[in-house]
């Protein structure tokens, strides 16, 4: 697969850490030019730096909130003034709150539905018009095993991410004419990211009452491959999904989650 996107022009959201910066790395690695725009301005300016620093593929950080469409607007213009063009958008900003429904505050919904699918939605109607313009492109949202099953006490993520899978399909059918191609991805958990590290190990091991690492091993244990989902095992169909090799497909919710979801 290396060099099988050479020269596109990417743009990934929430590209400034975790799986965002994993996704904008092996863009570059296959030969893209990559915007990396994120609402932490200093992230997305150590993401470029890693690209520029590895090779001679270039790199445009862009702050962004992408719940604000005149941002959107302005970050798909920046982009279009640096490199000419668009060829991938890769929507992966997204937030998580969890809570039981009764406690769970309104302002905490809207926040999450704003980021993670009204941004997805703002990020491509900006992006679909310079697509069209060049009779191609490719939209990939970063989904999750929540799009396609529900999630105890985590209604308004799942809702955000079954909305999500909707939205690709629709936006599938749309553009298809214009050989737009677009797909999500769903990951399993990825274990190791800084989601989990930093927050998720420490809400459910007070929730369960369990240590943190024995939180961990749950969520191994029912996964049929008896490993958590790694930053590498989504990138792969990222980079696949990019490519010309996937000319054929579109409008899927492709599963990353070892056998732990199968439709």
């Amino acid at each position: 697969m290396a060099g099988g996107l050479c020269d596109r022009i990417a743009l990934v959201t929430g590209g400034g850490q975790g799986l965002g910066r994993a996704i904008a790395l092996r863009l570059a690695a296959e030969g893209a030019h990559v915007a990396i725009a994120d609402l932490n301005p200093v992230t997305a300016k150590e993401t470029a730096a890693q690209i520029m620093a590895a090779g001679d593929r270039q790199a445009l950080p862009i702050q962004v909130d992408v719940t604000d469409e005149t941002q959107v607007q302005a970050m798909v213009q920046r982009t279009l003034d640096r490199f000419g063009r668009l060829d991938i958008l890769i929507a992966n900003a997204g937030i998580v709150f969890t809570g039981e429904i009764t406690e769970f505050p309104a302002e905490r919904w809207r926040q999450v539905i704003d980021v993670n699918l009204t941004g997805y939605f703002l990020c491509a109607k900006h992006a679909v018009p310079a697509m069209k313009a060049r009779g191609s492109g490719v939209i990939i949202q970063i989904n999750s095993i929540s799009g396609k099953r529900g999630s105890y006490r985590n209604s308004a993520y799942v809702a955000s991410k079954m909305a999500g899978i909707g939205l690709t399909q629709s936006l599938a059918l749309e553009l298809a004419e214009h050989d737009v191609r677009v797909n999500a991805v769903c990951p399993g958990h990825l274990l190791d990211s800084p989601l989990w590290t930093n927050k998720l190990y420490k809400q459910y091991a007070k929730r369960f009452g369990v240590s943190e690492a024995e939180v961990r091993q749950r969520y191994i244990d029912v996964v049929p491959m008896k490993r958590p989902c790694t930053y590498e095992d989504v990138c792969n169909v990222v980079a696949f999904l990019a490519s010309d090799q996937a000319s054929y497909i579109t409008g899927q919710a492709i599963n990353v989650t070892g056998g732990q979801e199968m439709r």
